[in-house]
């Protein structure tokens, strides 16, 4: 589905690539709502805090990912934590690069459900459709509308992170 919409400019080479990722697309949802320390981020991610460090940079780069106020960490240590920029939803793909941003987003979505406890707390639903282009270009248009006021929305009193997945493929 063509991800097209007048209010998003198009990602530059290097956003789109630092996108291409489902290890920065994890730490970005990770970093959403509260600043992390590359070493918090390393322990979320069960990964090495040496790589996740290189992903940040790239992220910090990008724009995607700003650092936040030094704090103090354990033994005095200065540690820096980092906020996602939400930058992300303002862009959009061009065709070079959709390809590449929508494998890492169905990774990180399969990696995300996979650790969800309780398989019967994942939400789905499932449709086969019939559309012609013009159809196909009126859901298009009703999911970007659906999932900008959802952007938009300010999180209620106990609000929890959630994620949400919409796509459409066609059938082979």
């Amino acid at each position: 589905m063509a991800e097209k919409s007048d209010d998003r400019r198009p990602a530059t080479d290097a956003e789109a690539k630092a996108l291409a990722s489902a290890v920065r697309l994890r730490i970005l949802r990770l970093c959403l709502d509260e600043p992390l320390t590359n070493k918090e981020i390393a322990e979320r991610l069960g990964a090495n805090p040496a790589t996740v460090l290189h992903h940040v940079r790239k992220l910090v780069a990008t724009g995607f990912l700003e650092a936040q106020e030094e704090r103090l960490g354990a033994r005095g240590s200065r540690e820096i934590p980092y906020l996602a920029t939400r930058k992300s939803w303002k862009l959009r793909m061009g065709d070079e690069h959709r390809s590449g941003v929508a494998s890492a987003k169905l990774e990180v979505l399969l990696d995300e459900v996979g650790q969800v406890r309780d398989p019967g707390a994942v939400v789905s639903a499932r449709l086969g459709l019939r559309l012609n282009d013009e159809q196909l270009r009126e859901l298009d248009r009703r999911f970007k509308e659906f999932l900008n006021d959802l952007e938009r929305q300010e999180p209620g009193p106990g609000a929890k992170p959630y994620s949400l997945f919409l796509a459409i493929h066609p059938d082979s």
